[in-house]
């Protein structure tokens, strides 16, 4: 459903003003409204981490096309020749050509390849905002050549388009071991996998087709705002997703940088067998799984080799030189979930009930950085557009992007009240006291960028809009770091490589943009990273340890050669942002072209 802009931001402004009046439902904790004296220092000039969090596109469906600044490089469909600047096919653009596969049996990672499209796959609506749903898109052409296209040849850069495929094991296939050619084929044959709902995808239709490839230019004039952080700034083109799959896995990560799994009080347990993934196919179908969806499968236990899919991508792991992966982040008879489920608590704090027909994760118990920073008094809040009353009513608040609401720890006790509305962080950005230390912020649902319900340029706006009302604080501003990214890629395609961590992943790169005035000028980072590395970054500026044994965030650093500077050498590695930034001295940098978009 199409929400309505000025409904919102009337909403908004009502908001803004019960909170001018004291009147806010989710008040800061007064131990968490200010640094006291004895809080830990940061071991950086920076003193205010923002990370805003939008959703559902890869680093190539936005930065695909950018020429970065200065003589800096760049690993992106222009670069690799792929494409042209005008978003054409480019001399190499078979090398992102996609394969049809067969998988009739059991799961595979890199089914038998049966040839190339002859051309790309109709993209089709799904459920875009003004369009028919699932039906093939009549604004783009049925016979697309096979790779990469540019969306805004067919449709205005603030159209809403389908949404392509997102899911664990699915992604794992698209990815092909690296070969990155079976988007397309994936989406037609598996989507989003059988589930009860409307509509209910079929082997025979699953609602999908090339939508998966298309991309942004910004060499012809997409993402003006992201293009002017992108030159003055900094941006990563080796940053991703933490877990193959979708949003709920993704923001739990940034959270803990760890996986979830079915549990009762705290102790791994079993979940109900309709709830367990199942990714072989159904008798008589290429590749159309028999328990999956997001009312359907999303646990797995990947320590047990014999569960469907698990031995498939344990084998490939296994073969990598070295076995230069994290087999312990599999704990036995522990499942763990993978894609989407609802959240354990109201966003109140009342548990939710639990059951086969419920979908809902049961709470978490595993350390997560909000424990982390209140134990040291460092002051944090996550920002949720929509979460207070009156905006959630216009469909505004996403609860799985709320990932503390899925942990005991923060839920049952005080530190709740650091989850509050973005219109919160519109007052507490006005005065150096009252912003916290550390602040995650999503957008309003209208606003996060996520395909079919939501555009790119809404999103821009919101972040430059974020941007602005920073710098207008300009002590603030000048101690300041602002990290911007996506949950995931959306299943976009991605030309990029993919670092074999563990069995959840890494995923593919989705973007990443610092704006600081300590932010290497128009620079274009090859360090490796994932979501790990935004908290690996967090404390590390504050001194705090690695959130527990298993978390990501005890990886080390990544060391690269000058050759493949993409490819950690001490892999499995993940690095802690610091490359992207210069703290010897702090740029004098002006208001900029993202200030002109500012909703």
């Amino acid at each position: 459903m199409k929400i309505n802009r000025s409904r919102v931001l009337s909403a908004m402004a009502l908001s803004i003003a019960m909170i001018g009046q004291g009147n806010s439902v989710h008040a800061m904790d007064s131990d968490q409204d200010h640094r006291h004296p004895g809080q830990v220092k940061p071991h950086t000039p920076i003193e205010h981490v923002i990370v805003i969090i939008g959703e559902n596109h890869t680093f190539d469906n936005l930065f695909g096309a950018y020429r970065p600044r200065h003589g800096q490089t760049i690993d992106n469909l222009l670069s690799k020749k792929i494409i042209n600047a005008d978003g054409t096919p480019g001399p190499n653009f078979a090398l992102a050509a996609q394969q049809q596969a067969s998988d009739l049996n059991t799961y595979s990672i890199d089914p038998s390849l049966t040839g190339p499209y002859a051309v790309l796959p109709q993209p089709q609506t799904t459920y875009a905002t003004g369009q028919p749903p699932g039906v093939p898109d009549a604004r783009f052409p049925a016979n697309l050549p096979n790779g990469p296209f540019q969306i805004t040849r067919y449709v205005a850069y603030d159209a809403h388009t389908g949404d392509p495929m997102h899911r664990f094991f699915q992604m794992w296939q698209q990815a092909n071991k690296g070969k990155m050619d079976l988007f397309a084929w994936v989406n037609q044959t598996a989507g989003i996998g059988p589930q009860n709902g409307a509509p209910a995808p079929t082997p025979a239709n699953t609602f999908q087709g090339g939508e998966a490839m298309g991309f942004y230019n910004m060499s012809r004039g997409d993402a003006p705002d992201f293009k002017a952080m992108a030159d003055d700034y900094a941006i990563s083109d080796n940053y991703h997703q933490f877990v193959m799959g979708g949003t709920g896995a993704n923001f739990i990560a940034i959270a803990s940088a760890d996986v979830a799994f079915h549990n009762a009080n705290g102790t791994p347990d079993v979940p109900p067998a309709n709830q367990i993934e199942n990714p072989d196919p159904q008798p008589g179908t290429n590749n159309f799984y028999k328990q999956d969806g997001y009312r359907g499968g999303s646990y797995v236990n990947c320590a047990d080799a014999t569960q469907p899919g698990v031995g498939p991508i344990m084998d490939y792991l296994a073969s990598l030189p070295g076995h230069a992966f994290n087999r312990g982040n599999c704990a036995p008879h522990t499942y763990y979930l993978v894609n989407n489920y609802g959240t354990g608590y109201t966003p109140t704090g009342t548990p939710k009930p639990l059951g086969a027909d419920k979908f809902t994760l049961p709470p978490q118990t595993m350390p997560t950085i909000a424990e982390a920073l209140s134990a040291k008094g460092i002051s944090w809040k996550w920002y949720s557009g929509g979460r207070n009353d009156g905006v959630s009513t216009t469909n505004e608040y996403c609860t799985i992007c709320d990932p503390f609401t899925f942990f005991k720890g923060v839920m049952t006790t005080s530190l709740k009240n650091n989850l509050q509305d973005v219109t919160q962080f519109y007052q507490d950005v006005t005065h150096d006291a009252t912003l916290p230390a550390v602040s995650f912020i999503r957008p309003f649902e209208s606003m996060a960028g996520h395909p079919a319900n939501a555009t790119m340029p809404d999103f821009e706006h919101f972040v430059a809009d974020i941007i602005n009302r920073v710098k207008q604080n300009k002590k603030a501003w000048a101690k300041t770091a602002i990290i911007v990214t996506t949950d995931e890629g959306g299943g976009y395609y991605d030309s990029g490589y993919i670092q074999p961590i563990d069995f959840f992943g890494d995923g593919t790169r989705i973007p990443l943009i610092v704006v600081s005035p300590y932010a290497k000028k128009s620079h274009v980072d090859h360090v490796y990273n994932d979501h790990a590395s935004i908290l690996k970054f967090i404390e590390k500026n504050w001194g705090l340890k690695p959130l527990s044994q298993r978390s990501r965030d005890n990886l080390p650093n990544p060391i690269a050669s000058d050759d493949q500077p993409y490819v950690p050498l001490n892999r499995p590695a993940i690095g802690d942002l610091m490359s992207m930034f210069d703290f010897g001295h702090a740029s004098d940098r002006g208001e900029h072209e993202e200030a002109k978009h500012a909703d």
